[in-house]
């Protein structure tokens, strides 16, 4: 009897997980954390957002720079320029700069790719989305 149960539970098991993962996979959100002028960070971080764009397209990704990291969106500054102009016009992520930092650095929004959005405080931007259930990726090596 009880082997009849588990093959009856087995398939509503599987069902149930593929539904869940399934229903999960819409909600995929992440914020990434960049702060970091090296270039091998800003292709990984290039790299690792198409990757995850190819596996599922209704990804919701948002890039927040911040510090150093403001050179990856910075023209005549960005070794990443086209790909994440790319990004931008196909909807695929979005970036936000820090704009206390761009007052630090003495960066105007004129000097941003276009399409990239200036926030008041990037680190506030992080914590508002990691409060609305988006996952957090600090990007580092």
């Amino acid at each position: 009897m009880k082997k009849h149960l588990l093959f009856l539970a087995a398939p509503l098991l599987i069902s149930y997980y593929s539904h869940a993962q399934a229903t999960n996979y819409k909600d995929y959100k992440v914020v990434f954390d960049m702060t970091s002028r090296d270039t091998v960070n800003q292709a990984a971080l290039v790299r690792e957002l198409n990757l995850i764009m190819d596996a599922n397209p209704e990804a919701r990704l948002e890039v927040v720079l911040y510090g150093q990291g403001l050179d990856l969106v910075i023209k005549d500054r960005s070794g990443q320029q086209p790909a994440i102009q790319k990004l931008i016009a196909d909807k695929r992520a979005s970036f936000k700069a820090c704009g206390a930092a761009m007052k630090r650095q003495h960066i105007e929004p004129g000097q941003l790719l276009s399409g990239v959005e200036m926030v008041p405080d990037g680190i506030y931007e992080i914590v508002s989305r990691q409060r609305e259930g988006w996952g957090y990726i600090k990007v580092a090596h």
